[in-house]
C-alpha cells in the first residue's frame, strides 16, 4: 500500500526534536496520541533511541500507520487503537506526546484526553502538546485565522484552542507549564511537567 504522508510532519519534526531532546531526557516510554502517518514516530525513534515509543491512533487510521512502522521502524511496538473517550491502550508510560490533535478533536474529546491523567495515565510525568494555539482568544497569525475558519467549516466541533485552556486542563491534573516553545508555521509546543 502507499504509505500515508504528511508534509507538515516533515517540516516540523526537526524543530520538535530540539525540544523533545530536553523534555524527554529522563523519560523511558512515550505514548504518542494521534500518530497519524507515523513519520514523527519513525524520526523520533531514530533520534531518541533511549525511548520506547508507543504509537496510537483511532482504529480507522491504524492500517496506514502500521504499514509505515513495518516498513521503516519494525523495532517499534505495534500501534494501538486509542479513542480518547475510552480507556488508554497502555498505562505503563511516563510521557505523552501529541501533535496536531487538539484542533481536530471536539472539545469534549480534548477534555477526555486530559482526564486520563488522573486514571489510567496517572504515571505520566511529562506532556508535550504541539499544534496551532490561540492566545486568550487571539489568533497568532492571519494564516491561523484562515485555518480555524476552514476547520470550523468542515466540522463545527473543530477549531484552534486557546493555549490557556489547554494549560488549565493540564493544571487540573497536576501539571505545570514549564515551556511554551515557538515553532515553525505559527505553531507552539506546550511542555508540561508534574511531580
Amino acid at each position: 500500500m502507499t504509505l500515508p504522508f504528511s508534509q507538515a510532519c516533515e517540516n516540523n519534526k526537526a524543530a520538535i526534536l530540539t525540544c523533545l531532546k530536553n523534555t524527554f531526557q529522563q523519560a523511558s516510554k512515550v505514548l504518542e496520541v494521534g500518530s497519524g502517518s507515523g513519520q514523527h514516530a519513525v524520526y523520533f525513534r531514530q533520534q531518541l533511541p533511549h525511548l520506547q515509543w508507543q504509537c496510537s491512533d483511532r482504529q480507522i487510521n491504524l492500517r496506514g500507520l502500521q504499514a509505515r512502522l513495518d516498513a521503516e521502524a519494525p523495532q517499534l511496538p505495534a500501534a494501538k487503537a486509542f479513542d480518547v473517550m475510552q480507556q488508554a491502550p497502555v498505562t505503563d508510560v511516563d510521557a505523552l506526546f501529541s501533535a496536531n490533535t487538539c484542533h481536530i478533536m471536539p472539545t469534549t474529546a480534548v477534555e477526555a484526553l486530559f482526564a486520563h491523567f488522573s486514571s489510567d495515565l496517572g504515571a505520566v510525568k511529562r506532556l508535550c502538546i504541539y499544534g496551532p494555539f490561540n492566545d486568550d482568544g487571539n489568533y497568532s497569525s492571519a494564516s491561523n485565522a484562515d485555518f480555524d475558519r476552514y476547520l470550523r467549516s468542515r466540522d463545527v466541533q473543530m477549531g484552534i484552542r486557546d493555549q490557556q485552556w489547554i494549560a488549565a486542563l493540564a493544571q487540573a491534573q497536576g501539571f505545570q507549564l514549564v515551556a511554551n516553545n515557538a515553532m515553525p508555521a505559527n505553531n507552539r509546543l506546550l511542555d508540561f511537567k508534574r511531580d
